[in-house]
């Protein structure tokens, strides 16, 4: 049985406080030696009483319901059905219906939480189908990542948020990672550069297809990117894809899980090695990104690629990015 959080006696205690007053012990005596109040004892002895008098003296132990007899201020249904038809046409919560309906957010609030309604429902996850091309290099997936540069660690790491805490960052506030992924092995290839502009994207692609060659993969058959201009925009990037002959792919707007392997890639960079560590600076970090590639692409297991490294899907040894 669930008893009230802040109950002083559980069910035994409150049969065994009873029977002791049974056996001759005065409220006082018995609220004592159970460490509750004589109200506390009072209060159980009476309902004991009760039920034997209405001969239902099996659950008179059991905690009541706090919820009051009567609530002559409650909503009627036809009160409350304008709550819950704003609530199903906008979505929006209490504090927003209150400007809708004549309520306060308090009592709307009430009135969704009856019906079940104070939350509102995620939509179910839409349909998707899992792809991977057939051959290593035929399709890579580009994207970009941006970490902050620091002297020393910040207020977020070390707590210290005084003003010296706070001011630790370079004039140029962030680098960009400019990351490759192949759609088949994983293999990812990374630059670091402090520009997210159509030349330096296109530049580093550019030198992604040329690694990605040295481990004998043809030139890739399709380029995956979002919609940033640097993409979609940039004349260099299209005489790049053109040169290879590999057409572009773009996502459609708001489903980054069309570019999920290079999206995933990403995440995993950041907290395997960006935030893994206190570093003393961004440039000891960026010192450590070749070494964590190189561990990403031999060593790492893929859970897709049946715990192997990507490197194991190319079958190549002693090549780095």
């Amino acid at each position: 049985m669930e008893t009230h959080p802040r109950a002083k006696l559980g069910p035994a205690g409150r049969r065994a406080l009873v029977a002791a007053i049974e056996d001759g012990m005065t409220l006082k005596a018995a609220a004592a030696a159970f460490n509750v109040s004589p109200a506390t004892a009072h209060r159980w002895w009476h309902r004991k009483s009760d039920a034997s008098l209405d001969g239902a003296t099996c659950d008179w132990w059991r905690d009541r319901c706090s919820r009051p007899r009567r609530s002559p201020r409650r909503l009627s249904a036809a009160e409350e059905e304008p709550i819950l038809r704003a609530r199903r046409e906008t979505g929006l919560g209490p504090g927003r219906l209150a400007g809708i309906v004549p309520r306060a957010r308090s009592t709307i609030w009430k009135v969704l939480q009856r019906h079940g309604l104070s939350r509102r429902r995620r939509s179910e996850r839409q349909g998707y189908r899992r792809y991977q091309w057939s051959r290593p290099g035929a399709l890579l997936h580009v994207d970009m990542a941006e970490l902050p540069r620091f002297r020393k660690p910040g207020h977020a790491v070390t707590g210290d948020r005084s003003k010296t805490g706070f001011a630790t960052r370079h004039p140029l506030a962030l680098v960009y990672l400019h990351c490759v992924v192949d759609d088949r092995s994983r293999y990812a290839y990374v630059e670091q550069h402090q520009s997210r502009d159509a030349a330096t994207a296109a530049a580093a692609l550019a030198r992604a297809i040329d690694h990605f060659g040295e481990l004998g993969l043809a030139p890739p058959e399709a380029v995956m990117t979002d919609n940033a201009y640097a993409y979609t925009k940039s004349r260099a990037f299209r005489a790049l894809l053109a040169a290879v002959g590999a057409r572009h792919i773009t996502t459609p707007p708001y489903t980054p899980r069309w570019n999920g392997k290079v999206e995933r890639f990403i995440r995993t960079l950041k907290t395997a090695w960006a935030m893994a560590h206190t570093w003393p600076s961004s440039s000891e970090r960026s010192r450590a990104l070749r070494s964590f590639i190189r561990y990403y692409n031999r060593r790492r297991p893929h859970s897709p690629l049946a715990e192997r490294p990507p490197a194991s899907v190319l079958n190549v040894r002693g090549q780095d990015t």
